[in-house]
């Protein structure tokens, strides 16, 4: 069943650790999530550290729609937008698990591995061909489904990668137990892995 609306309208954080095992769909491509980051507008590595700008205004909107932009002028991101409308936060799906579509995910990314289909944001998009023209859907009744999640998972926390500021918070949330993760590991799943 699709998440409503009253998911997202809660602390970020609430809702990027509660999405992790629940399943991204877009057409005839599915994932299940496995890991994402919480972003908010009190921290300057969240778009909406800088106010409502023309790029930033679906982050400010009502929850449970998508914010979608353009990372470094090549990957299409998804977020879903969380917290009370007028607050800017969002979720970044960073990694997914692929469950359906599998061979057109493949096509789409020109790679056969499962692990590395979805396991980064960029790759995710491009295999389930979500793209700047999703930006401020609805993810309650739109074209991108987010499903409940049928078990929960086992999850670590670490701090967030690929940015610059704001790199010690702790608001990554993975499956401890997913190969599909993003590289590099949380600290908690490199110990694992590694005993």
């Amino acid at each position: 069943m699709r998440l409503g609306a009253g998911f997202y309208d809660r602390s970020v954080h609430d809702v990027a650790r509660d999405l992790v095992g629940c399943v991204v769909r877009h057409g005839e491509t599915a994932g299940r999530i496995v890991e994402t980051e919480s972003y908010h507008q009190e921290e300057p590595a969240c778009h909406a550290f800088a106010g409502v700008t023309a790029r930033t205004r679906t982050l400010y909107g009502p929850p449970g729609r998508a914010y979608v932009y353009f990372s470094y002028g090549m990957h299409s991101l998804l977020n879903a937008v969380a917290e009370p409308e007028g607050v800017g936060a969002a979720v970044l799906i960073r990694a997914l698990e692929p469950v359906d579509g599998i061979d057109l995910m493949r096509q789409r990314r020109g790679l056969d591995a499962p692990e590395a289909l979805c396991s980064g944001p960029g790759k995710l998009t491009q295999a389930l061909g979500i793209d700047l023209g999703l930006n401020g859907t609805s993810l309650v009744l739109g074209p991108v489904e987010i499903l409940e999640r049928e078990r929960r998972p086992r999850i670590v926390t670490g701090e967030r990668v690929g940015i610059t500021k704001a790199t010690d918070l702790p608001w990554r949330f993975c499956d401890a137990d997913s190969r599909h993760v993003s590289r590099p590991f949380p600290a908690a799943m490199r110990a694992r892995r590694a005993a």
